[in-house]
């Protein structure tokens, strides 16, 4: 067991917005939105807002300032885009509004996943941060990708986290 530095809030419930980036999903082939909504749900969490939307880096932007204004949610979990294709442009429209960046969020993910796929993970963008203060993933759209950062990086520290930011 990892030894906690400060103790997280006791059943603190955290609201967040699920974006799933991608040209071809649907409500019905979304798996990875799904699963991530499955995650957050069994570990006690809420989903104030779910989307699919384009990788389109303008309706990703428009979509963070929206959803940065509400104050019903606490978090946003993007998943998909974040690799570099040319049509992967997740990270290339959120890095860059992030008022604070989590480094270790992407360093972490990235670790966890070599341990799984070997050395194709330098290939992944994931990344974390505020913005508007909000806390922010971005991860792939793998499912394997989401379960991944879901259950080692976001959920344990979830709740801290947005504590922090509340002051």
């Amino acid at each position: 067991m990892t030894h906690q530095p400060h103790p997280d809030p006791v059943g603190m419930t955290v609201s967040c917005a699920i974006i799933t980036v991608s040209d071809t999903r649907t409500e019905e082939t979304d798996k990875s939105g799904q699963l991530l909504r499955q995650l957050l749900v069994d570990a006690g969490h809420s989903v104030g807002a779910y989307t699919i939307i384009k990788d389109e880096p303008e309706q990703i932007r428009a979509l963070l300032e929206n959803l940065g204004t509400r104050p019903d949610i606490d978090a946003l979990i993007f998943n998909g885009g974040t690799g570099i294709a040319p049509r992967d442009t997740t990270y290339d429209a959120i890095e860059g509004a992030l008022s604070k960046v989590l480094p270790g969020f992407g360093e972490l993910f990235r670790f966890l996943s070599y341990q799984e796929i070997g050395t194709r993970a330098i290939a992944s963008r994931a990344i974390a941060g505020v913005y508007q203060h909000k806390l922010v993933f971005s991860i792939p759209g793998s499912s394997n990708a989401v379960k991944l950062a879901v259950q080692k990086l976001i959920l344990p520290e979830l709740a801290h986290l947005v504590s922090q930011i509340r002051g």
